[in-house]
């Protein structure tokens, strides 16, 4: 079973910065993506930042610019750098891995930005 835990979250002011990472049970480069979701309470799950095996990132519209990902192979790690932060960026935020058919998360880290 790929197991996924998150940390690095926390309170933040609007404008601020943080870093989540991502400590991954396997091989990151054994699965055709890593991601970052979010979500809200009464939402859906928003995958907001990806990144291939072969370094390929995408990112939601509500984060391009301002939000970075990235892995670390020697260390099996994911992370999620996250800047100009506004408060409409609160959420639990999970870390995703993604294998054929197959979707796993982590159990979430809560962002919560002070307007």
């Amino acid at each position: 079973q790929v197991q996924l835990k998150e940390s690095g979250g926390g309170w933040v002011q609007a404008g601020g910065s943080l870093t989540l990472a991502c400590e991954v049970s396997e091989n990151i480069f054994d699965f055709n993506y890593m991601g970052w979701g979010r979500q809200v309470p009464g939402t859906q799950r928003e995958l907001v930042a990806t990144i291939t095996v072969g370094e390929r990132e995408h990112y939601a519209d509500s984060v391009k610019g301002r939000f970075t990902i990235s892995k670390d192979g020697a260390t099996n790690t994911v992370y999620l750098q996250m800047s100009g932060l506004r408060s409409e960026d609160t959420a639990v935020y999970y870390c995703n891995a993604h294998r054929a058919r197959y979707d796993w998360w982590g159990q979430g880290t809560q962002v919560t930005v002070s307007s």
